[in-house]
């Protein structure tokens, strides 16, 4: 039987997640570096998860230093065959209110200083970003959150800033005009290089606040944010466990999006022309596809 073994990225506040059984914790270089952290890796039940929080112990690292290439790398090397992320985000739309879950499937990348693909001179490769989300984990995930209490909504386009400062009036009321939902500084080049990892990945968008765009409320502090992403996170915990129960006995099968291959159509340079240093580094995340 095909096992789950499901990369938990924690955001912020998610630094770490409970009743994992015969935890390991794991230190290791990537060829893209360090990730943020140690990983935890465990298991409940018959699912296992590999825990990485995006900040590192502390959040010791802001969204623009995440090393988010080593991270996927890092994943994809200890055997990951899902990713699922949970990032603190502001809400650019009245009825997702603070503490509710928004289950996105779609983003748009406003990032400016971050390395956003694995592929580069040397190997070349263009992957479909049209359908970011992994359908069937997002789901997965969605039915998890409902089942400790939290309010989800299913669907939303993610909006993703480099920060680390909060956006102006002017930006947040921008990007509502775009018709974006939430607004977060992590999941971006995240999704995408996780697809290029050939990884279904989900975003669980856990509202901290309105952002600034209500002008009749006051703007963002990070003291009220951190009231609220307390609770998010106790939700959270507790869904990873809700997950693990839903997954019992139940066996993996490819993601119906066909992810796991996205790769087969993607590589554009000519074997005789590929850089054998760079297709060393890939190891991880291409080999099926470069027989590394």
């Amino acid at each position: 039987m095909s096992k789950w073994v499901i990369g938990v990225i924690g955001g912020s506040g998610l630094y770490e997640i409970d009743g994992l059984e015969c935890a390991e914790e794991i230190t290791l270089e990537t060829p893209w570096g360090a990730p943020s952290d140690a990983l935890i890796k465990g298991q409940v039940g018959e699912v296992e998860f590999v825990f990485l929080p995006r900040h590192g112990k502390g959040h010791r690292l802001t969204p623009t230093s995440v090393p988010y290439r080593a991270n996927i790398d890092a994943l994809k090397r200890l055997g990951c065959t899902d990713v699922l992320s949970f990032s603190a985000c502001g809400s650019l739309q009245e009825q997702y209110a603070p503490g509710e879950i928004v289950l996105v499937d779609q983003f748009i990348d406003r990032t400016f200083a971050r390395e956003k693909s694995f592929f580069g001179p040397g190997m070349v490769a263009h992957v479909s970003m049209a359908d970011p989300i992994c359908h069937r984990l997002s789901g997965l995930a969605g039915e998890a959150m409902r089942a400790v209490g939290a309010t989800v909504h299913v669907g939303g386009t993610y909006l993703s800033m480099e920060g680390p400062q909060f956006s102006s009036r002017a930006e947040s009321h921008l990007y509502r005009q775009w018709g974006c939902d939430v607004i977060g500084m992590t999941n971006m080049p995240e999704a995408k290089l996780a697809r290029e990892a050939e990884l279904p990945y989900a975003t669980v968008a856990m509202v901290t606040d309105y952002d600034c765009w209500r002008e009749d409320a006051a703007a963002v502090e990070v003291t009220n944010v951190l009231d609220i992403m307390r609770a998010n996170t106790a939700k959270a915990k507790a869904a990873i466990g809700q997950l693990a129960k839903a997954l019992q006995g139940v066996a993996r099968t490819p993601s119906p999006q066909g992810i796991e291959t996205c790769l087969d159509y993607a590589l554009i340079t000519s074997p005789d022309a590929r850089d054998p240093a760079v297709l060393a580094k890939l190891d991880a995340v291409a080999g099926r596809v470069l027989g590394a």
